[in-house]
């Protein structure tokens, strides 16, 4: 497979550690992929599913303990504990590696480890880089062979250099008070233990293509976000592409799968989906900042996805996907969600592997559901209808805007342009969203997620602001800073802007401002819209409420200072000084 000697060497140090019966390397070919599934059938580890209406698609299950990130298990490993910053969990490397290497000793003795070589974006482009996954599960491995580009030709690719990223994952007993998800930045270095959960164990993921990509960037003069890639193609067949930052259940991946409402469609508007998760972007040539997504699939979430919210990535499912801790349809062989439709399966297995019965299901009840709420597929890109032509490419799409958003119910207007760059990196520091019914504890309390990277990134998060506003200084035209928020309620709670597709009015309006077609409204925040310049074209919104949503609530925001000045100070003295100048100058403009 290869003669790189930092390659091989590590994997002898790693299996004389993990001690497994055999090591298989992954060639990435389909024969080979085809006979670890089979093998995952027989073991139980993978369930078939209907061959006629879901080709090449397999159900896994995770143990009950085992369904979701664990924030508070994931570690950033620095030699100063200060370069971790105080957002993260930090451990030094040398009593990590110890730790760990605890756990792993033997973990894989009876068992096979499969050595995943891949790249994370095009491996032919300059965004690429590649990473090394040594595994002793086949679901992570087929997982992989979607989620990424993997095989031979990876290695090949890379030679005789010893850059790549070392991950090392092992399932060893699954034991919740010993799951660990490690980063070891300046080792370029992943380890992770006692999980089976993809999010924790697909390591090319968020571990690298955030945490360690992150630290990579800062160092090499890139930004890694996590941020959405869609393309709007406007009738004339020009395309203009937009980056987009959100935390959770902020309609992230229906904004990047975005189906035009019918009056565009008429027009010839389209959107094109580059990517739903993860962008690496770098100044071009041109001065202009470009973007790739480094996956190769979608990772997504299941419950709620239909045919009414998100028909795209429902239609990239329906083949070659693996769906984890769904449920499953005994009378076809298929797989169903909540959220799916209104007609749950008369006979079903559950997530958890037992006999359901639809008739004690209450929607209020979480314990109740058939699937788990993080239920997940794993399906290609390539599956989805409204991929971007421009997903394999070498070079990236060139960024016209960036968008932060959030989910606040009175503060934010529906959508507002920050004034430059410095202070559009003030707007994505503060980026909030309030909890809603659905989460655990008191409702409408705010929570930061600065640039939506909160979980992401691989050192202190003042440094990373710092790389932001760098960054700026450094890109001849950057992309114009926007934030929206499709979550605005009247007085008894519903919301006012219809959301889905139609937040292609406020794309064309954020596109419209970058190009120059429309003024604004200067306001304490920022660019707000003039009411004629957002197309409300058969909506049932009237002006008046439409003013409403693009109104400035002064007293709220004065309220939110006070938030901003704690998280801050939370964050530590490495928040840059230009952050806090945006601050005060906030808090100036709103007492005028």
């Amino acid at each position: 497979m290869t003669n790189n000697r930092y390659v091989l060497n590590w994997i002898d140090e790693m299996a004389a550690l993990t001690k497994p019966d055999k090591i298989v390397w992954i060639d990435g070919s389909e024969e080979q992929a085809e006979a670890l599934r089979a093998e995952a059938v027989a073991s139980g580890e993978l369930v078939k599913l209907n061959p006629e209406l879901y080709p090449n698609c397999y159900l896994h299950r995770t143990a009950v303990n085992d369904v979701a990130r664990v924030e508070d298990r994931t570690f950033i490993c620095t030699t100063k504990k200060e370069d971790a910053g105080n957002i993260n969990n930090w451990m030094a490397p040398a009593e990590c590696y110890e730790k760990l290497g605890k756990l792993f000793r033997g973990s894989m003795v009876g068992r096979t480890m499969y050595v995943i070589p891949y790249s994370m974006g095009v491996p032919e482009s300059e965004f690429a880089k590649i990473g090394i996954e040594l595994t002793d599960s086949i679901y992570v491995v087929l997982n992989m062979l979607i989620m990424t580009r993997a095989g031979q030709h990876i290695l090949d690719i890379l030679g005789d250099s010893p850059d790549f990223i070392k991950g090392l994952h092992a399932r060893a007993d699954i034991d919740e008070k010993n799951r660990y998800i490690c980063h070891f930045p300046e080792d370029n270095t992943i380890w992770s233990v006692n999980s089976g959960y993809g999010g924790n164990v697909l390591l090319g993921k968020k571990c690298f293509a955030l945490r360690i990509a992150s630290y990579l960037g800062r160092k090499e003069g890139w930004m890694a976000e996590h941020m959405l890639i869609l393309g709007v193609e406007f009738p004339n067949g020009e395309i203009k592409y937009v980056s987009a930052a959100f935390p959770s259940a902020c309609g992230k991946t229906n904004l990047a799968m975005l189906i035009p409402p019918e009056i565009f469609r008429k027009k010839g508007y389209k959107v094109w989906c580059v990517g739903d998760d993860i962008a690496w972007l770098r100044i071009g040539k041109d001065g202009r900042l470009w973007a790739v997504n480094p996956e190769n699939g979608f990772f997504g979430v299941a419950p709620g996805t239909n045919e009414h919210s998100n028909p795209n990535a429902l239609a990239a499912t329906k083949k070659d996907t693996i769906f984890t801790n769904v449920a499953l349809n005994t009378d076809n062989n298929t797989v169903w969600w909540e959220g799916l439709d209104d007609n749950p399966p008369k006979h079903c297995i559950d997530w958890k592997g037992n006999v359901w019965d639809y008739t004690k299901y209450d929607k209020k009840d979480k314990t109740t559901c058939a699937a788990h709420p993080n239920s997940r597929f794993t399906a290609p890109a390539v599956n989805c209808p409204c991929v971007s032509s421009e997903f394999n490419s070498t070079t990236g799409v060139p960024i016209s805007a960036i968008v932060f958003g959030g989910r606040r119910a009175k503060t934010a207007p529906l959508v507002y342009q920050s004034f430059n760059w410095q202070h559009g990196t003030f707007v994505g520091s503060i980026m909030a969203s309030e909890t809603t019914a659905a989460a655990a504890g008191a409702v409408g309390v705010v929570r930061r997620d600065p640039m939506a990277m909160r979980p992401f990134v691989g050192y202190n998060m003042g440094d990373y602001f710092a790389h932001w506003l760098a960054m700026g200084k450094r890109i001849p035209n950057p992309p114009k800073i926007f934030h929206v928020n499709w979550f605005r309620t009247d007085s008894e709670g519903h919301f006012i802007w219809p959301g889905f597709g139609d937040n292609m009015r406020v794309l064309l309006w954020i596109l419209d401002r970058v190009e120059g077609k429309v003024d604004a409204k200067e306001t304490a925040i920022g660019y707000v819209p003039n009411l004629d310049d957002i197309n409300i074209e058969g909506l049932n919104l009237t002006k008046e409420t439409l003013a409403n949503l693009l109104d400035v609530d002064k007293e709220a925001w004065k309220q939110d200072i006070a938030n901003i000045k704690e998280f801050y100070a939370l964050i530590g003295d490495r928040v840059p000084a230009e952050l806090y100048q945006e601050l005060e100058a906030l808090e100036a403009r709103l007492d005028k």
